[in-house]
């Protein structure tokens, strides 16, 4: 079976296809993936083949932010700035199109990101194979953006005249898997999806690979009590000294040590600390054990490991699904959530101080043991899109 996969955005948005693309490798399936040219060599370090897929997204996030601002900034004359948003992502989405048309040609099936799932639909559509859809978070918490809802529906369909389709495409029934744990959400899962055949859930897909940093890490995490993890992702941080020194004086004051993972940022010039610790990154799944607490931005993957490891969970948000993980994990009562723009030295001592208790720690430990494992999530998902190619779900011409 020939599968391709479609993924684009950072490195939390990649992973999940990363993951179910590798076990449907280890099976024997041909599989390549399309990912920003940023993420190829991530990719290819799993053991996949890769294709540039759009424009690099960290330089994408940065242009989105200006138009996003241009747009705020341009309210009086809204259609202007909104034309400028348009026409930005549709031509971001005809090149993708282009690069993904060939890749999919001859495939059994089609997988894609929940970003890239209305393009990925025209072409499914196009070349007439199943197509399936990966949901890191509950897509309610787009739709409920009615201006992105209606802005991707009209970017999306901008792209099926090259394809030679109709208009508009019809009613998919095809596969959304829903690659989180319904104990994560802040109530009924009812509430945020629909948990059915065509709607499965199976726990976080994540990759569990060794970080270059780690021995060093762990051997830093030897020589003292452990520390508390705190990372951001891929997420530009405005300001890395002042995010560093106020992490540094807050651990100061509760006595605790911190571990700092920079990501892409620059934190070349930031303050130093002695019982601060910067590494650009490691592996969540072998640091988060041995940390007390962990600290991030509430990004589905990094939350779900934090749960898995069974430490208590600060997140500091920023957008999108962030603060409904933020809730999740106050709810469960393994931790707390607030906005990183809200946040103060003052509201971050407060905050670790919450986190940090024995009543705490312990029910993290149980919740834990509530969690789907990594390798049962992705084998799940892996028999799922294997079913749904035999089966021939999705859109065709």
């Amino acid at each position: 079976m020939k599968v391709a996969l479609a993924g684009y955005g950072s490195r939390g948005d990649v992973e999940p296809l990363t993951a179910v693309g590798r076990e449907l490798m280890r099976r024997g399936h041909d599989v390549c993936m399309a990912v920003a040219p940023n993420m190829v060599g991530f990719v290819e370090s799993a053991g996949l083949a890769a294709v540039a897929y759009g424009p690099d997204s960290w330089e994408q996030m940065d242009l989105a932010a200006g138009l996003v601002g241009n747009y705020a900034a341009n309210i009086d004359d809204p259609v202007v700035a909104l034309n400028e948003v348009i026409q930005n992502v549709t031509q971001v989405k005809a090149a993708k199109t282009t690069a993904l048309a060939p890749l999919v040609d001859g495939a059994d099936l089609l997988v894609a990101g929940f970003n890239e799932q209305g393009l990925a639909v025209n072409v499914a559509e196009y070349h007439g194979i199943p197509l399936a859809a990966l949901h890191f978070f509950p897509v309610r918490v787009w739709s409920s953006w009615e201006m992105y809802t209606q802005l991707s529906r009209q970017t999306d369909n901008a792209q099926r005249p090259a394809l030679h389709l109709p208009k508009t495409p019809h009613p998919s029934t095809h596969l959304e898997i829903q690659a989180y744990d319904a104990l994560c959400l802040p109530g009924p899962a009812a509430e945020w999806v629909e948990p059915d055949d065509r709607h499965p859930l199976v726990g976080a897909l994540t990759l569990e690979l060794p970080g270059d940093a780690d021995d060093e890490v762990l051997s830093w995490i030897a020589e003292g009590t452990p520390p508390i993890y705190f990372g951001f992702g891929s997420t530009p941080i405005a300001s890395p000294a002042e995010t560093v020194a106020v992490i540094g004086m807050a651990c100061a004051r509760l006595g605790e040590r911190a571990l700092i993972c920079s990501g892409p940022n620059d934190f070349t010039d930031v303050p130093r600390f002695d019982h601060v610790k910067v590494a650009v990154q490691v592996s969540h799944s072998i640091i988060f054990p041995a940390c007390r607490a962990v600290a991030h931005h509430g990004g589905a993957g990094v939350t779900a490991a934090g749960l898995r490891a069974g430490v208590p969970t600060l997140i500091l948000w920023f957008w999108l699904d962030q603060p409904m993980w933020a809730d999740g994990v106050t709810g469960l009562k393994v931790g707390a959530g607030r906005a990183f723009s809200e946040s103060t030295l003052d509201s971050l001592v407060a905050d670790l101080h919450t986190i940090l208790t024995p009543q705490c720690a312990a029910r993290a430990r149980e919740v834990a043991t509530q969690m789907t494992k990594s390798a049962e999530s992705v084998a799940r998902a892996a028999d799922l899109l294997e079913g749904a190619a035999r089966a021939g779900l999705g859109p065709t011409r």
